[in-house]
């Protein structure tokens, strides 16, 4: 098969994941690819994963895959970094990785001619980054040869967290050479990954990939067809939103839920291995963060207001509160604005059952942080009684929250910081610093910021039922309803 050398690189990056591991940071309305874990420079784990990719050549502005809640989490992340993504697909639910790359590898036909198309994951810490674009570098001829090319990491310790790919020989990331896949192995026990890691012939499945638009979509027709018919009927009947892709709901739901390494990569003939030694971490849990975290001369990794005294292989985080710790050993603290976790560090990875637990029970710290992110600003719960609550809303310059009413509270607006238009019932009132407004139940109103700097407000409800449900939206610049 004849090489098409200096095809354009196209990123696909899938951003769907919620991250319960990393439960109390990492919550539904705002998962840890959106946070900054350990980067010196303040950046996110998905502008850290857009960023790293800008030294290459021929590089297209990325597709991005989330689901429809973190769209404007996704737009607002990508704008403070100047990247304009070529399009945000939002899926309407999750269905694994096969139906989200070949939804975007569809979604590109009518617009670019043939591209390399490379899949990474949203959340992933890369340490060695320079050997991280030379695999790039080189996994793109071979995608450009036609191959299915998947990224094996040399493996440093032994691993039960991540699956497995046996190699014909042993990997030299030096000396980079695509290798043949002998065959995929899930989840390890601790004893197997042991032996995986003397014989050395194995490498953790890193999840990243690297193909050309028309390979994928080749290899889908003869091992993923009825799917991939699903999937171009989903992507010929989406719709644009603003500067999104809503994926047609009623057609996705009918695709199967599977991974793109079962549905295509362990079936096709054209796959190879590409051997990373990047410092690759998924971040999959606490424990995982720690490994890949920088430690003081005792193991510790700590981020914010941190005392540590006599602590060893321990990670503690604040977010907000002074944390004094004392004495520990293989200990993870996390401190957010409304949870405290305290935790064995290798027994981190049982967060997940637990968070499971408090959502079933109906605990609304699973679902959200006390601060709350909306495509206009954002607010933060600040103090609540039976019948009442505080908050601090701030908005955007330029932005303005939907025209509603509720119908079981009403609201007193106090401006702290800027200038606020406020909306009653066809009514305008400007409002500037130390005044406020009072909006009666039941009453139509809109708040804008007219201003040049963020508005700061302090809100206060009063009312029988105060959950966020309690709105009804009439008309919103931002597509909600």
């Amino acid at each position: 098969m004849n090489a098409q050398p200096n095809l354009k690189i196209l990123p696909i990056i899938l951003s769907g994941g919620v991250g319960t591991r990393i439960w109390p940071l990492s919550r539904e309305s705002f998962p840890k690819q959106f946070w900054n874990l350990h980067d010196e420079n303040g950046l996110s784990l998905l502008q850290k994963t857009i960023e790293r990719l800008k030294p290459l050549e021929d590089l297209l502005d990325p597709i991005i895959i989330c689901n429809e809640e973190h769209r404007f989490l996704v737009a607002e992340q990508c704008r403070k970094i100047n990247i304009n993504p070529s399009r945000i697909i939002l899926e309407p639910f999750g269905k694994g990785t096969a139906p989200a790359i070949l939804a975007a590898a569809l979604s590109t036909l009518n617009e670019l001619e043939d591209v390399n198309l490379l899949v990474l994951s949203s959340d992933h810490v890369i340490t060695n980054e320079d050997q991280f674009l030379k695999a790039i570098k080189f996994a793109r001829n071979q995608s450009e040869k036609g191959n299915i090319v998947t990224f094996g990491v040399v493996p440093n310790r032994p691993e039960v967290g991540y699956g497995y790919i046996k190699v014909d020989r042993l990997s030299f990331p030096d000396n980079l050479q695509s290798q043949k896949i002998e065959k995929f192995i899930e989840k390890p026990s601790l004893n197997k990954a042991k032996e995986f890691l003397l014989e050395g012939k194995y490498l953790w499945n890193s999840g990243i990939f690297m193909f050309k638009s028309s390979t994928i979509i080749s290899e889908s027709e003869k091992y993923f067809n009825s799917n991939l018919e699903i999937l171009r009927a989903a992507i010929e009947n989406s719709k644009k939103d603003m500067d999104f892709l809503r994926i047609d709901k009623n057609n996705f739901m009918k695709c199967e839920n599977i991974s793109i390494d079962i549905a295509l990569i362990e079936k096709t003939l054209l796959a190879v291995v590409v051997p990373l030694d990047s410092g690759w971490s998924d971040i999959g849990n606490w424990f995982s963060l720690w490994q890949s975290s920088k430690k003081d001369k005792n193991n510790n990794a700590t981020k914010g207001r941190v005392v540590s005294k006599d602590n060893k292989n321990c990670l503690i985080r604040s977010e907000h509160r002074l944390i004094v710790a004392m004495g520990l050993k293989d200990i993870v603290v996390v401190e957010t604005d409304d949870v405290v976790l305290v935790s064995d560090i290798k027994q981190s990875q049982e967060i997940k059952k637990i968070v499971n637990d408090l959502k079933n029970d109906g605990v609304s710290e699973t679902q959200s942080h006390s601060e709350v992110y909306r495509p206009w600003g954002n607010y933060r719960s600040m103090l609540e009684g039976e019948r009442w609550q505080v908050k601090i809303i701030r908005v955007k310059p330029g932005a303005s929250l939907s025209l509603q009413m509720h119908h079981h509270r009403a609201e007193h607006w106090i401006v702290v910081k800027g200038t606020a238009d406020v909306e009653i019932n066809e009514k305008n009132i400007l409002l500037t610093e130390n005044q406020s407004i009072h909006i009666p139940l039941g009453s139509k109103h809109r708040l804008s910021n007219p201003g040049k700097l963020t508005l700061e407000m302090i809100e206060v409800q009063s009312g029988p039922y105060l959950d966020e449900d309690d709105i009804i939206r009439f008309n919103d610049k931002y597509g909600r309803k």
